[in-house]
């Protein structure tokens, strides 16, 4: 199945495909290129903590990525896709208000409330029949 086509499903399998083409390439760009992240991001002092951040977020984009190609719906996708995205935008905006992390990171914490909203108006949310049991 290509690409377009499964950009066409419903939202709840765009939700986690678009999330974790997101969360890939992000979560992996301080693997490769640890000194370009922190030119964006601002300086770290425990890159292992950087690193082991983004392997998981990878875990999680690439859950994401083969529900959505799937099209697999439950609730525990569900979970992982807005429970991750508001876990991130509301640490962001913390510690960006404690400034701790760079402003930047406000950008990143904005598309995780739009990402988090996004699986909020899912019809899969509002249904309660969205869920079959596995």
């Amino acid at each position: 199945m290509g690409f377009s086509r499964s950009l066409k499903r419903l939202p709840f399998e765009n939700t986690a495909l678009i999330q974790g083409i997101y969360y890939l390439p992000t979560a992996l760009w301080p693997l490769f290129d640890v000194h370009s992240f922190m030119n964006v991001t601002g300086p770290k002092t425990d890159l292992w903590l950087v690193k082991t951040l983004g392997l998981l977020l990878a875990v999680i984009g690439a859950v994401l990525l083969i529900a959505g190609f799937r099209r697999k719906r439950s609730f525990e996708f569900f979970l992982l896709g807005a429970g991750s995205a508001a876990v991130l935008a509301a640490v962001e905006a913390y510690y960006v208000s404690q400034m701790v992390i760079m402003p930047i990171y406000l950008l990143d914490a904005a598309i995780e409330v739009v990402l988090f909203a996004c699986w909020l108006i899912s019809p899969a949310f509002k249904r309660k029949t969205a869920f079959p049991p596995a």
